[in-house]
């Protein structure tokens, strides 16, 4: 059940986040657990891959709070991939407890999507930092590269 006013982590994927943030002494590129979340919602979303969370972390890192989301501007973030997803504006009524429940939902399946994707590409990295600064790298040159189909129209006059 999704837990309104939070973001939830997957069990099996929390020592990623506590290891992904500077946090306590660690080494990760991103300052919390939230900027993390996002990070990873957002690759899910352009991955298009979306993972049920199945058991749900309790302690580190602990359910986080919309309104820190909200309160340094990430929270357009869980908006978006709601509106993206369901194609109706209507997600985003802050009236009923319903949608949120949905964007909430919405949000936490995509990051912990984005989470697997992660899980895979900093396997076996002692810096994650410079490995997610390669994978950001070959993402950016290689974008549209396998979709687009050569084109003879290009070459007549």
């Amino acid at each position: 059940m999704v837990e309104t006013g939070r973001i939830r982590v997957a069990k099996d994927k929390a020592q990623l986040v506590k290891d992904l943030t500077s946090s306590e002494g660690g080494t990760g590129p991103f300052s919390t657990f939230a900027d993390v979340i996002v990070f990873a919602a957002a690759l899910g979303a352009k991955h298009k891959k979306r993972v049920p969370l199945g058991e749900i972390a309790k302690r580190e890192p602990s359910p986080i709070r919309l309104e820190y989301f909200a309160s340094v501007g990430t929270d357009i973030v869980i908006k978006l991939l709601a509106v993206t997803e369901t194609q109706h504006i209507k997600v985003l009524s802050p009236d009923e407890e319903e949608y949120d429940k949905q964007r909430n939902h919405i949000f936490e399946e995509y990051a912990n999507g984005g989470l697997e994707i992660l899980e895979q590409e900093l396997r076996g990295a002692v810096d994650y930092s410079e490995r997610i600064l390669l994978f950001l790298t070959y993402e950016r040159t290689n974008y549209g590269e396998e979709e687009e189909e050569f084109d003879l129209s290009k070459f007549l006059f």
